[in-house]
Protein backbone atom coordinates (compact mmCIF):
# COMPACT_ATOMS: atom_id res chain seq x y z
CA UNK A 1 0.00 0.00 0.00
CA UNK A 2 1.26 3.31 -0.95
CA UNK A 3 2.10 5.76 1.67
CA UNK A 4 -0.09 8.88 2.10
CA UNK A 5 2.40 12.19 0.80
CA UNK A 6 0.69 14.70 2.81
CA UNK A 7 2.55 18.41 3.94
CA UNK A 8 3.91 18.82 7.45
CA UNK A 9 0.92 18.62 10.48
CA UNK A 10 -0.54 22.27 10.02
CA UNK A 11 1.00 23.18 6.56
CA UNK A 12 -0.66 23.60 3.42
CA UNK A 13 -0.07 23.48 -0.53
CA UNK A 14 -1.54 25.65 -2.85
CA UNK A 15 -2.73 24.82 -5.90
CA UNK A 16 -2.04 26.73 -9.40
CA UNK A 17 -5.93 28.79 -9.48
CA UNK A 18 -5.81 29.68 -5.41
CA UNK A 19 -2.34 30.74 -6.20
CA UNK A 20 -3.26 32.95 -8.73
CA UNK A 21 -5.84 33.90 -6.61
CA UNK A 22 -3.59 35.47 -3.68
CA UNK A 23 -1.29 36.87 -5.93
CA UNK A 24 -4.18 39.10 -7.50
CA UNK A 25 -5.27 40.55 -3.81
CA UNK A 26 -1.80 41.02 -3.20
CA UNK A 27 -1.15 42.65 -5.84
CA UNK A 28 -4.08 44.91 -5.39
CA UNK A 29 -3.16 45.65 -1.65
CA UNK A 30 0.54 46.76 -2.63
CA UNK A 31 -0.48 48.99 -5.49
CA UNK A 32 -3.06 50.37 -3.24
CA UNK A 33 -0.19 50.99 -0.19
CA UNK A 34 2.07 52.19 -2.66
CA UNK A 35 -0.30 54.84 -3.81
CA UNK A 36 -0.21 55.92 0.13
CA UNK A 37 3.46 56.19 0.03
CA UNK A 38 4.09 52.55 1.90
CA UNK A 39 7.76 51.28 0.90
CA UNK A 40 7.73 47.76 0.54
CA UNK A 41 10.61 45.94 2.93
CA UNK A 42 11.83 42.43 3.48
CA UNK A 43 12.98 41.03 7.05
CA UNK A 44 14.51 37.27 7.62
CA UNK A 45 11.95 34.65 8.53
CA UNK A 46 14.40 33.91 11.38
CA UNK A 47 15.21 36.33 14.34
CA UNK A 48 17.08 35.78 17.69
CA UNK A 49 14.92 34.10 20.11
CA UNK A 50 15.63 37.08 22.75
CA UNK A 51 13.77 39.49 20.22
CA UNK A 52 11.09 37.44 19.61
CA UNK A 53 10.47 36.59 23.55
CA UNK A 54 10.60 40.63 24.38
CA UNK A 55 7.53 39.83 26.49
CA UNK A 56 5.23 41.88 23.65
CA UNK A 57 3.83 39.34 21.71
CA UNK A 58 1.65 38.29 24.28
CA UNK A 59 0.41 34.74 23.90
CA UNK A 60 2.04 34.11 20.38
CA UNK A 61 5.64 33.96 22.33
CA UNK A 62 4.22 30.56 23.67
CA UNK A 63 3.97 29.57 19.92
CA UNK A 64 7.85 30.13 18.39
CA UNK A 65 8.77 27.37 16.39
CA UNK A 66 12.41 27.35 18.03
CA UNK A 67 15.54 26.13 15.90
CA UNK A 68 18.03 23.99 17.35
CA UNK A 69 21.34 25.24 17.91
CA UNK A 70 24.16 25.08 14.98
CA UNK A 71 26.16 21.85 15.93
CA UNK A 72 23.98 20.51 18.74
CA UNK A 73 23.36 17.17 18.67
CA UNK A 74 19.50 16.28 19.16
CA UNK A 75 20.08 13.57 22.29
CA UNK A 76 23.01 16.12 23.55
CA UNK A 77 22.41 16.99 27.35
CA UNK A 78 21.32 20.88 27.82
CA UNK A 79 19.09 22.54 28.85
CA UNK A 80 15.87 24.37 26.79
CA UNK A 81 17.28 27.61 27.50
CA UNK A 82 20.76 26.70 25.55
CA UNK A 83 19.42 24.39 23.34
CA UNK A 84 18.00 27.18 20.72
CA UNK A 85 18.73 30.92 20.11
CA UNK A 86 16.93 31.44 16.96
CA UNK A 87 13.11 31.15 15.92
CA UNK A 88 10.85 31.69 12.68
CA UNK A 89 9.14 35.19 13.16
CA UNK A 90 5.48 34.89 14.85
CA UNK A 91 4.29 38.15 13.20
CA UNK A 92 5.70 40.94 11.30
CA UNK A 93 5.77 43.71 13.70
CA UNK A 94 8.70 42.84 15.87
CA UNK A 95 10.96 42.12 13.27
CA UNK A 96 10.12 45.07 11.63
CA UNK A 97 10.75 47.07 14.86
CA UNK A 98 14.60 45.32 14.55
CA UNK A 99 14.57 45.97 11.03
CA UNK A 100 14.46 50.22 12.01
CA UNK A 101 16.62 49.73 14.85
CA UNK A 102 18.85 48.63 12.61
CA UNK A 103 18.79 50.84 9.45
CA UNK A 104 17.41 53.71 11.54
CA UNK A 105 20.16 56.28 10.07
CA UNK A 106 19.34 55.17 6.28
CA UNK A 107 15.65 55.85 6.62
CA UNK A 108 13.41 58.93 6.35
CA UNK A 109 12.34 60.37 9.94
CA UNK A 110 8.40 59.20 9.43
CA UNK A 111 9.16 55.44 7.55
CA UNK A 112 6.39 54.29 5.80
CA UNK A 113 6.43 50.38 6.36
CA UNK A 114 4.95 47.74 3.53
CA UNK A 115 5.20 43.94 4.38
CA UNK A 116 3.72 40.69 3.13
CA UNK A 117 5.12 37.54 4.32
CA UNK A 118 5.08 34.37 5.98
CA UNK A 119 4.51 34.15 9.67
CA UNK A 120 4.52 30.92 12.06
CA UNK A 121 2.98 29.78 14.98
CA UNK A 122 3.35 26.74 16.90
CA UNK A 123 -0.58 25.98 17.60
CA UNK A 124 -3.03 23.69 17.49
CA UNK A 125 -4.32 23.45 13.73
CA UNK A 126 -7.61 23.62 12.58
CA UNK A 127 -10.79 24.09 10.19
CA UNK A 128 -9.27 27.00 8.14
CA UNK A 129 -5.87 27.84 10.78
CA UNK A 130 -2.47 26.76 9.90
CA UNK A 131 0.59 26.84 11.46
CA UNK A 132 2.28 28.74 8.33
CA UNK A 133 0.03 31.94 6.72
CA UNK A 134 0.45 35.20 5.03
CA UNK A 135 0.39 38.75 6.51
CA UNK A 136 0.23 42.39 4.73
CA UNK A 137 1.05 44.64 7.44
CA UNK A 138 1.62 48.73 7.18
CA UNK A 139 3.28 50.74 9.76
CA UNK A 140 4.29 54.33 10.05
CA UNK A 141 7.06 54.60 12.55
CA UNK A 142 8.31 58.06 14.02
CA UNK A 143 4.82 60.26 13.60
CA UNK A 144 3.66 61.01 17.06
CA UNK A 145 0.26 62.44 16.63
CA UNK A 146 -2.89 61.12 15.42
CA UNK A 147 -1.73 61.62 12.05
CA UNK A 148 -0.64 58.20 11.54
CA UNK A 149 -3.65 55.96 12.42
CA UNK A 150 -5.90 58.05 10.40
CA UNK A 151 -3.06 57.23 7.42
CA UNK A 152 -3.56 54.21 8.20
CA UNK A 153 -7.16 53.48 8.69
CA UNK A 154 -7.92 55.40 5.41
CA UNK A 155 -5.21 53.54 3.32
CA UNK A 156 -6.67 49.97 4.62
CA UNK A 157 -10.30 50.96 4.23
CA UNK A 158 -9.32 51.98 0.66
CA UNK A 159 -7.21 48.57 -0.12
CA UNK A 160 -10.49 46.70 1.42
CA UNK A 161 -12.29 49.25 -1.30
CA UNK A 162 -10.12 48.01 -4.48
CA UNK A 163 -10.71 44.39 -3.40
CA UNK A 164 -14.64 44.93 -3.67
CA UNK A 165 -15.46 44.35 -0.26
CA UNK A 166 -16.23 48.40 1.06
CA UNK A 167 -19.87 47.16 1.64
CA UNK A 168 -18.78 44.72 3.62
CA UNK A 169 -16.40 45.93 6.07
CA UNK A 170 -16.75 47.53 9.38
CA UNK A 171 -14.11 49.50 11.09
CA UNK A 172 -14.08 49.15 15.30
CA UNK A 173 -11.76 51.08 17.06
CA UNK A 174 -10.87 51.80 21.01
CA UNK A 175 -7.45 52.74 22.79
CA UNK A 176 -5.73 50.98 25.80
CA UNK A 177 -5.59 53.79 27.48
CA UNK A 178 -9.49 54.28 27.49
CA UNK A 179 -9.55 50.22 28.72
CA UNK A 180 -6.82 50.63 31.33
CA UNK A 181 -8.61 53.90 32.98
CA UNK A 182 -12.10 51.50 32.36
CA UNK A 183 -10.40 48.67 34.30
CA UNK A 184 -9.12 51.37 36.96
CA UNK A 185 -12.35 52.29 37.63
CA UNK A 186 -13.50 49.00 38.64
CA UNK A 187 -11.09 48.47 40.75
CA UNK A 188 -8.09 46.90 38.55
CA UNK A 189 -4.93 48.11 38.99
CA UNK A 190 -1.44 46.75 37.88
CA UNK A 191 -1.23 42.65 37.74
CA UNK A 192 -4.77 42.28 37.51
CA UNK A 193 -5.17 44.49 34.50
CA UNK A 194 -3.54 41.77 31.76
CA UNK A 195 -6.36 39.03 33.17
CA UNK A 196 -9.00 41.87 33.07
CA UNK A 197 -8.57 42.20 29.29
CA UNK A 198 -8.53 38.53 28.82
CA UNK A 199 -11.72 38.57 30.66
CA UNK A 200 -12.84 41.67 29.42
CA UNK A 201 -11.93 40.53 25.18
CA UNK A 202 -14.38 36.84 25.52
CA UNK A 203 -17.54 39.17 25.55
CA UNK A 204 -18.74 38.18 22.36
CA UNK A 205 -17.61 34.57 23.03
CA UNK A 206 -19.51 34.00 26.94
CA UNK A 207 -21.84 37.11 27.14
CA UNK A 208 -21.39 40.01 29.62
CA UNK A 209 -22.81 37.74 32.65
CA UNK A 210 -19.88 35.18 32.57
CA UNK A 211 -17.63 38.16 31.46
CA UNK A 212 -18.52 39.53 34.95
CA UNK A 213 -18.04 36.58 37.03
CA UNK A 214 -14.59 36.11 35.67
CA UNK A 215 -13.92 39.93 36.44
CA UNK A 216 -15.08 39.47 39.81
CA UNK A 217 -13.51 36.43 40.33
CA UNK A 218 -10.13 38.48 40.00
CA UNK A 219 -10.99 40.51 42.77
CA UNK A 220 -12.14 43.91 41.94
CA UNK A 221 -16.52 43.44 42.19
CA UNK A 222 -17.58 46.80 42.74
CA UNK A 223 -17.66 48.55 39.45
CA UNK A 224 -17.81 45.97 37.13
CA UNK A 225 -21.40 45.64 36.32
CA UNK A 226 -21.36 49.64 36.31
CA UNK A 227 -18.45 49.19 33.47
CA UNK A 228 -20.05 46.45 31.34
CA UNK A 229 -23.09 48.32 31.14
CA UNK A 230 -21.75 51.30 29.86
CA UNK A 231 -19.43 49.11 27.39
CA UNK A 232 -22.36 47.24 25.71
CA UNK A 233 -24.71 50.91 25.47
CA UNK A 234 -21.90 52.57 23.75
CA UNK A 235 -21.67 49.37 21.47
CA UNK A 236 -25.63 49.81 20.90
CA UNK A 237 -25.00 53.40 20.14
CA UNK A 238 -21.14 54.90 19.91
CA UNK A 239 -22.24 58.16 18.43
CA UNK A 240 -23.27 60.00 21.98
CA UNK A 241 -19.36 59.17 23.21
CA UNK A 242 -17.54 60.23 20.16
CA UNK A 243 -19.72 63.54 21.02
CA UNK A 244 -18.73 64.02 24.42
CA UNK A 245 -15.10 62.40 23.71
CA UNK A 246 -16.05 60.54 26.81
CA UNK A 247 -17.45 57.39 28.39
CA UNK A 248 -19.49 58.19 31.80
CA UNK A 249 -19.66 55.62 34.37
CA UNK A 250 -22.75 55.90 36.57
CA UNK A 251 -21.03 56.38 40.15
CA UNK A 252 -17.67 55.94 38.96
CA UNK A 253 -17.55 59.08 36.76
CA UNK A 254 -15.90 59.56 33.68
CA UNK A 255 -13.08 57.99 30.88
CA UNK A 256 -11.41 59.84 28.08
CA UNK A 257 -11.31 58.35 24.56
CA UNK A 258 -8.38 60.28 24.04
CA UNK A 259 -7.69 61.23 20.29
CA UNK A 260 -10.50 58.31 18.99
CA UNK A 261 -13.09 61.07 18.31
CA UNK A 262 -11.01 63.02 16.36
CA UNK A 263 -9.42 59.95 14.32
CA UNK A 264 -13.58 58.64 13.52
CA UNK A 265 -14.17 62.42 12.31
CA UNK A 266 -11.09 62.64 9.66
CA UNK A 267 -11.86 59.45 8.10
CA UNK A 268 -15.44 59.75 8.00
CA UNK A 269 -14.40 63.13 6.31
CA UNK A 270 -11.95 61.33 3.64
CA UNK A 271 -14.61 57.85 3.21
CA UNK A 272 -17.63 59.38 4.34
CA UNK A 273 -19.42 56.11 2.80
CA UNK A 274 -17.03 53.82 5.62
CA UNK A 275 -18.51 52.52 8.20
CA UNK A 276 -16.77 53.41 11.49
CA UNK A 277 -17.68 53.38 14.89
CA UNK A 278 -16.09 52.91 18.64
CA UNK A 279 -16.49 49.83 20.08
CA UNK A 280 -14.87 50.11 23.78
CA UNK A 281 -15.07 45.91 24.44
CA UNK A 282 -12.17 45.82 21.57
CA UNK A 283 -9.02 44.38 22.78
CA UNK A 284 -6.54 43.12 20.64
CA UNK A 285 -4.37 40.54 22.44
CA UNK A 286 -0.95 41.94 21.81
CA UNK A 287 0.94 43.09 24.63
CA UNK A 288 2.57 46.12 22.93
CA UNK A 289 -0.19 48.58 22.20
CA UNK A 290 -0.22 51.43 23.93
CA UNK A 291 -3.03 53.71 21.95
CA UNK A 292 -5.47 53.82 20.08
CA UNK A 293 -6.41 50.12 18.51
CA UNK A 294 -8.71 48.77 15.67
CA UNK A 295 -10.14 46.18 13.66
CA UNK A 296 -11.77 45.21 10.34
CA UNK A 297 -14.95 43.32 10.67
CA UNK A 298 -16.72 41.77 7.71
CA UNK A 299 -20.35 41.06 7.26
CA UNK A 300 -19.85 37.31 6.07
CA UNK A 301 -17.95 36.26 8.70
CA UNK A 302 -18.53 37.84 11.92
CA UNK A 303 -15.10 38.36 12.46
CA UNK A 304 -11.88 40.25 12.14
CA UNK A 305 -9.89 40.17 8.51
CA UNK A 306 -7.40 43.20 9.77
CA UNK A 307 -6.32 44.64 13.14
CA UNK A 308 -3.68 46.74 14.78
CA UNK A 309 -2.71 49.79 16.48
CA UNK A 310 -0.50 51.97 18.29
CA UNK A 311 3.00 50.59 19.84
CA UNK A 312 5.35 53.19 21.08
CA UNK A 313 7.30 51.66 22.97
CA UNK A 314 8.66 48.61 21.43
CA UNK A 315 11.25 50.06 18.81
CA UNK A 316 12.74 51.98 21.98
CA UNK A 317 13.51 48.76 23.50
CA UNK A 318 16.14 48.11 20.76
CA UNK A 319 17.57 51.94 20.52
CA UNK A 320 16.92 53.12 24.30
CA UNK A 321 14.91 55.98 22.92
CA UNK A 322 11.13 56.49 22.15
CA UNK A 323 10.31 56.16 18.90
CA UNK A 324 6.45 56.62 17.94
CA UNK A 325 4.97 53.49 16.03
CA UNK A 326 1.54 52.22 14.67
CA UNK A 327 0.59 49.81 12.39
CA UNK A 328 -2.84 47.79 10.78
CA UNK A 329 -2.03 44.05 9.83
CA UNK A 330 -4.39 42.54 7.34
CA UNK A 331 -5.63 38.33 8.13
CA UNK A 332 -4.81 37.75 4.29
CA UNK A 333 -5.67 34.20 4.41
CA UNK A 334 -9.01 34.94 5.99
CA UNK A 335 -10.14 37.31 3.35
CA UNK A 336 -8.76 35.35 0.19
CA UNK A 337 -12.31 33.51 -0.09
CA UNK A 338 -14.02 37.08 0.57
CA UNK A 339 -12.54 39.14 -2.35
CA UNK A 340 -14.50 39.91 -5.58
CA UNK A 341 -15.10 37.55 -8.15
CA UNK A 342 -11.84 37.55 -10.41
CA UNK A 343 -12.40 39.55 -13.33
CA UNK A 344 -12.74 37.63 -16.69
CA UNK A 345 -9.68 36.14 -17.49
CA UNK A 346 -7.74 37.37 -20.84
CA UNK A 347 -6.60 34.64 -23.41
CA UNK A 348 -5.18 31.74 -22.03
CA UNK A 349 -4.63 29.27 -24.77
CA UNK A 350 -3.62 25.19 -24.19
CA UNK A 351 -1.33 24.96 -27.28
CA UNK A 352 -1.57 20.91 -28.00
CA UNK A 353 0.92 18.66 -29.33
CA UNK A 354 1.55 15.32 -30.20
CA UNK A 355 4.45 12.51 -30.24
CA UNK A 356 6.84 13.45 -32.96
CA UNK A 357 5.90 17.27 -32.71
CA UNK A 358 8.40 19.53 -34.13
CA UNK A 359 10.03 21.37 -31.02
CA UNK A 360 10.99 24.70 -32.69
CA UNK A 361 7.49 24.80 -35.02
CA UNK A 362 6.13 24.20 -31.86
CA UNK A 363 7.93 27.26 -29.82
CA UNK A 364 7.70 29.63 -33.34
CA UNK A 365 3.69 28.38 -32.83
CA UNK A 366 3.74 30.22 -28.78
CA UNK A 367 5.47 33.39 -30.02
CA UNK A 368 3.28 33.93 -32.26
CA UNK A 369 0.15 33.47 -30.09
CA UNK A 370 2.14 35.35 -27.36
CA UNK A 371 2.60 37.85 -29.87
CA UNK A 372 -1.28 38.21 -30.50
CA UNK A 373 -1.47 38.61 -26.43
CA UNK A 374 -2.15 35.30 -25.42
CA UNK A 375 -0.69 33.35 -22.03
CA UNK A 376 -0.44 29.63 -23.47
CA UNK A 377 0.41 26.68 -21.92
CA UNK A 378 1.86 23.49 -24.03
CA UNK A 379 -0.29 20.74 -23.14
CA UNK A 380 0.56 16.97 -24.43
CA UNK A 381 -2.88 16.14 -25.92
CA UNK A 382 -3.93 12.37 -25.66
CA UNK A 383 -4.94 10.19 -29.16
CA UNK A 384 -8.58 11.11 -29.05
CA UNK A 385 -9.48 13.90 -26.49
CA UNK A 386 -12.23 13.44 -24.65
CA UNK A 387 -15.28 16.14 -23.50
CA UNK A 388 -13.75 15.50 -19.89
CA UNK A 389 -10.00 16.48 -21.08
CA UNK A 390 -10.96 19.77 -22.55
CA UNK A 391 -13.08 20.41 -19.03
CA UNK A 392 -9.67 19.45 -17.42
CA UNK A 393 -8.47 22.26 -19.24
CA UNK A 394 -11.34 24.91 -18.20
CA UNK A 395 -10.50 23.52 -14.69
CA UNK A 396 -7.12 24.83 -14.97
CA UNK A 397 -8.22 28.68 -16.07
CA UNK A 398 -7.51 27.99 -19.65
CA UNK A 399 -10.10 29.75 -21.80
CA UNK A 400 -9.29 28.37 -25.76
CA UNK A 401 -7.29 25.32 -27.22
CA UNK A 402 -4.79 25.37 -30.62
CA UNK A 403 -3.41 22.66 -32.52
CA UNK A 404 0.10 23.07 -33.05
CA UNK A 405 -0.05 20.83 -35.95
CA UNK A 406 -2.60 23.65 -37.44
CA UNK A 407 -0.12 26.30 -37.22
CA UNK A 408 -1.74 27.62 -34.02
CA UNK A 409 -3.12 30.64 -34.84
CA UNK A 410 -5.46 29.97 -37.28
CA UNK A 411 -7.51 27.28 -35.33
CA UNK A 412 -8.03 28.97 -32.03
CA UNK A 413 -11.49 28.27 -30.97
CA UNK A 414 -13.23 28.58 -27.14
CA UNK A 415 -13.29 26.23 -24.50
CA UNK A 416 -16.24 28.34 -23.33
CA UNK A 417 -18.63 26.56 -25.45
Amino acid sequence: MAQKVVPARGMRDVLPAEKQTRERVLSTLRATYRRFGFSEIETPAIEPLSRLRSNQGGENESMLFEILRRGLEPDEAVTPADATDLALRYDLTVPLTRYYASHQAELPEVFRALQAGSVWRAERPQKGRFRQFTQVDIDILGEPSYLAEVDLLVATLTAFADLGMADDVTLLVNDRRTLTDLLAAAGFEGATVPDALIALDKLDKIGPDAVADELVALGAPAGVRGVLDTVLAVRDDAEAALASGTLSLPGLGEVSLYDLPAIVAAVRTVLPEARVTLDPSLVRGMGYYTGPIFEVKHARVGSSVAGGGRYDGVVGKWLGRDVPAAGFSIGFERIIDLVAPEPEAGLRVALLYGDGVDVAELMLTRGRLQADGADVVLVRAPRKPSARFFEGLVEQGLTHVADAEDGGTAHVRSLGG
